[in-house]
C-alpha cells in the first residue's frame, strides 16, 4: 500500500487509500471518526499503534509499515492468522458460521474457544464470538475465560470481504502481544505513534470495563501520558484519543488538544446513547 502524507501541516498533496472497514465489531472502534483522526496524524514511514482494537486506524492511515500491539494475545494471534493465511481462514470461518446462530451452538463454540490449544482455530472462533456475542463485546472473567453471552442476531455473516482486505493491507505489518510501554519504546525517529487506550470515565458513575482482564486505571492513563512526553523528547510524534474531560486535559497538559463530538454506540440501551466529546492530544517532537 502506498505511503501517504496525513498531516494538515504537510505541504504535499493529501492522497488517502480507499477506506477499509474492520472485520471486528469493537467498542470504541475508530472507523466512524477516521475523518477526525487521519488528517491529524503526522507524516512518517511507520505507524506504531499500541492498543490494537479493531485496527481501523492502522489499516487506513497509509503508512509504509505499521507495528500493532495489544495485551490481548487472542487479538494478536487473530491478526497474524488473517495476515498470513487469509484463504484458509476465510474457508474455516464460513464453515464455522454455517448453521451456528443458536444459543446452543454459541455456548458450545465459546467453550471450545476457552479450551482449545490450537491458535488458528481459536482465531476463527474469536471472529465467530465477536459477530454472534452480545453487542460485539470482548470480555473475560477473572480466570481469563471469554464470557460474553449470546447476542440473538438474525443472521450474522462471516465478514469475508473485510478479512481479505485486512490481509492485503497488513502484509508489511508487525503484530506483538505486549504492553503499550514496550510497544512505544520500539519507536525510533521518524515513526508516529497513535494510542487509543480505554477511555477515562465520563463521570463518577461510568462503569465501562476494559476488555483486558487486568483493567486500565488512572495510573495507567498517567503512565501513558508520561511515555508520550518521553517519546516526543526522543523525536517521535504521539497522537492519543480519549474522552474530553477535565481529567484527560490535565493528563495531557502541554499537548495540542483538538475536541470533537462523536455518537456513542457502546450502551445496550438506545435511550442512553448520544453524543459525547472526545479529544485528540498531539505530542510533537521537541
Amino acid at each position: 500500500m502506498p505511503s501517504v502524507s496525513v498531516s494538515k501541516d504537510a505541504q504535499t498533496e493529501l492522497v488517502m487509500p480507499t477506506r477499509a472497514r474492520p472485520f471486528l465489531k469493537w467498542a470504541g472502534g475508530k472507523f466512524r471518526v477516521l475523518d477526525e483522526i487521519l488528517p491529524r496524524l503526522p507524516v512518517g514511514k511507520r505507524l506504531i499503534e499500541p492498543f490494537a482494537g479493531s485496527a481501523a486506524v492502522a489499516i487506513n492511515a497509509g503508512y509504509e509499515k505499521a507495528l500493532v500491539s495489544d495485551l490481548n494475545p487472542h487479538l494478536i494471534e487473530l491478526y497474524e492468522a488473517v495476515r498470513d493465511n487469509a484463504s484458509e481462514f476465510i474457508a474455516e470461518g464460513k464453515a464455522t458460521f454455517a448453521n451456528a446462530n443458536t444459543r446452543e451452538a454459541f455456548d458450545s463454540l465459546r467453550a471450545e474457544f476457552n479450551t482449545t490449544t490450537d491458535p488458528f482455530r481459536r482465531a476463527v472462533l474469536f471472529v465467530y464470538l465477536n459477530r454472534h456475542g452480545f453487542n460485539g463485546l470482548c470480555r473475560y472473567n477473572g480466570r481469563g475465560k471469554f464470557n460474553v453471552p449470546f447476542g440473538r442476531y438474525k443472521g450474522p455473516k462471516f465478514p469475508e470481504r473485510e478479512v481479505l482486505e485486512f490481509s492485503k493491507r497488513t502484509q508489511s505489518f508487525e503484530f506483538h502481544c505486549e504492553s503499550f510501554e514496550d510497544a512505544m519504546k520500539r519507536a525510533t525517529e521518524g515513526d508516529v505513534i497513535y494510542c487509543d487506550p480505554p477511555y477515562v470515565p465520563l463521570s463518577a458513575t461510568s462503569n465501562f470495563t476494559s476488555y483486558a482482564k487486568e483493567g486500565f486505571g488512572f495510573p495507567h492513563q498517567k503512565r501513558l501520558a508520561e511515555v508520550a512526553r518521553e517519546s516526543a523528547q526522543r523525536g517521535i510524534a504521539v497522537l492519543i484519543s480519549n474522552h474530553d474531560t477535565a481529567d484527560a486535559r490535565a493528563l495531557y497538559r502541554g499537548a495540542e488538544i483538538q475536541s470533537f463530538a462523536v455518537r456513542r454506540f457502546i450502551s445496550s440501551k438506545a435511550s442512553t446513547r448520544g453524543n459525547a466529546q472526545e479529544l485528540l492530544a498531539i505530542f510533537r517532537p521537541q
